[in-house]
């Protein structure tokens, strides 16, 4: 059963229409995409007038999803971080226009001028020359052994895909070094800092980052993968959740309650949290500072005209309606906040399933209900009008078809099989296993597979079910005294942009054991 907890109404109150429209557009959405859970929270003109939620933490433990539910709220943190270095910023520990080595003397980019002229600032905007999600591969697939100080070294081995500030493309390895500068200019770890200088005082009290234990907590959502129509939990049976390096970029976990407080601290800030971030910082975070391409599907759809990013948000008009908003993306858990500051009026939700589609089409319904009320496109119309849209983009750049791909022996790759190294990934060991061929990288786990041939190709095949995309392998003869190196690319061309496969350059260092 739904659980709705804005309106203290008795059973003979009349149920309002807005609660009638909000619970039809949930609704639809759940069933067209057998959704897990999800958690939905609307705000109008600054009041919460609306909470709902639907489904279970855990698909089949009958544990319905609350509005206390923990969930991952995924880039959404990222807002968090920079409140945090706003906070800094009005404390007077920190300039946006500082340099990021007066915090961080170790931090390079691939190229000294860069370096020498990042600021604190351009490390959140995705413009800093970095190629989409590059470097990504340092954060994700978890667990990994990958810290924050490899992070760091990391970056300079990283060939730009763009010169610095000339465009956008989506990272977060930079949003991870803004945190290592909140805790050079705080002087304290940066999860101490994000519960000292945020959660505690917004009252965000059921938010976590850092180490904590899922048990003492309680009450929280499993990310699930769709598979062969059921939804299948991927939670670990260790309660305890262990400290993350990519939390300043994705790593905190809050409930409905929590996000609602925090969305309505930038719709209607109360003079208390005047005080806790000032009118200035909240206009620098929430300001235009690097464009963003509008894609065709916003003109159509929204009628937008420019879309940009500023320090952990990004902002679009919609229907000539100001939007400020972001999404967050995990395997198997979606988020979206959206807030619409000129009538004090915003949503958000999160979701513990693959909702990729989902997400967009929730979004756009419960847009619409702000921006255009008398819109005629229902949730049904957007969903088919995204499907297409959807299937038109799989011709476009059809995946190969892998089934028939079998294992490759070690004989058959007896001239590559050995010890490799990527400057910023670090050791990979390609070696034989029985009769074939596996793929291991000693810093990420997750990262192991046995290659695969089909056709004339090379790719590795993920051992974890789930694990996506796969990689070509492309291996290139010793030459001019040079060891043999190895490329990859991923197999499906639409694969997260977080797998970036395409910027690693693995050198031969040696046989295998």
């Amino acid at each position: 059963m739904p659980c709705v907890t804005a309106f203290a109404a008795s059973a003979s109150t009349p149920t309002p229409p807005e609660s009638r429209t909000y619970d039809h557009i949930l609704d639809t959405v759940v069933a067209r995409y057998h959704l897990p859970g999800i958690a939905l929270g609307v705000i109008e003109h600054g009041k919460v007038i609306y909470v709902a939620t639907r489904g279970e933490t855990v698909a089949g433990s009958g544990q319905k999803i609350t509005p206390r539910t923990l969930f991952e709220i995924a880039s959404n943190s990222k807002a968090m971080t920079t409140a945090l270095l706003g906070r800094l910023v009005d404390q007077g520990k920190l300039r946006w226009d500082d340099p990021v080595t007066k915090y961080l003397p170790d931090f390079q980019m691939y190229d000294p001028w860069v370096t020498r002229n990042m600021r604190v600032a351009d490390l959140l905007t995705h413009s800093s020359g970095l190629p989409e999600g590059g470097g990504d591969l340092m954060l994700w697939p978890e667990p990994n052994s990958f810290t924050r100080a490899d992070i760091i070294h990391g970056l300079r081995y990283i060939k730009p895909g763009y010169s610095f500030r000339s465009k956008y493309e989506y990272d977060n390895l930079l949003y991870v070094v803004a945190g290592e500068v909140a805790a050079a200019a705080g002087g304290a770890p940066y999860e101490t800092l994000m519960h000292r200088e945020v959660f505690q005082p917004l009252g965000l009290s059921r938010c976590q980052v850092g180490e904590w234990n899922r048990d003492t907590v309680g009450d929280v959502a499993a990310p699930h993968a769709r598979e062969d129509g059921r939804n299948i939990p991927r939670q670990s049976g260790n309660p305890v959740i262990a400290a993350i390096t990519s939390a300043p970029a994705g790593g905190i976990r809050c409930d409905l309650d929590d996000m609602l407080t925090w969305a309505r601290n930038w719709l209607v800030p109360t003079p208390a949290q005047l005080k806790w971030l000032s009118a200035k910082q909240r206009r620098v975070l929430q300001s235009p500072h690097m464009l963003i391409p509008v894609s065709e599907q916003r003109r159509d759809w929204d009628d937008s005209h420019i879309m940009a990013y500023g320090y952990g948000w990004r902002m679009t008009d919609v229907d000539g309606t100001w939007t400020v908003w972001h999404t967050g993306t995990l395997s198997g858990m979606y988020s979206e906040l959206m807030l619409l500051p000129d009538q004090k009026d915003g949503f958000v939700f999160l979701i513990n399933g693959e909702a990729d589609a989902a997400r967009t089409v929730l979004g756009e319904a419960l847009l619409k209900h702000f921006t255009r009320p008398d819109d005629t496109r229902d949730v049904t119309w957007y969903a088919d009008a995204q499907q297409r849209a959807d299937e038109q983009a799989s011709k476009r750049a059809a995946a190969p078809d892998t089934s028939k791909a079998v294992p490759v022996a070690p004989a058959a790759l007896a001239a590559w099989t050995g010890r490799y190294r990527d400057p910023w990934l670090g050791d990979l060991a390609l070696c034989p296993s029985g009769d074939r061929v596996h793929f291991a990288v000693a810093k990420s786990p997750r990262l192991n597979g046995d290659v695969m041939r089909l056709g004339k190709r090379d790719l590795v095949h993920w051992s974890r079910h789930g694990m996506d995309p796969d990689a070509w392998l492309d291996f290139h003869p010793a030459q001019g005294g040079q060891p043999a190196t190895l490329t990859m690319a991923k197999v499906d061309p639409l694969g997260d942009f977080s797998s970036d496969y395409e910027d690693l350059h693995f050198v031969r260092t040696g046989d295998c054991p």
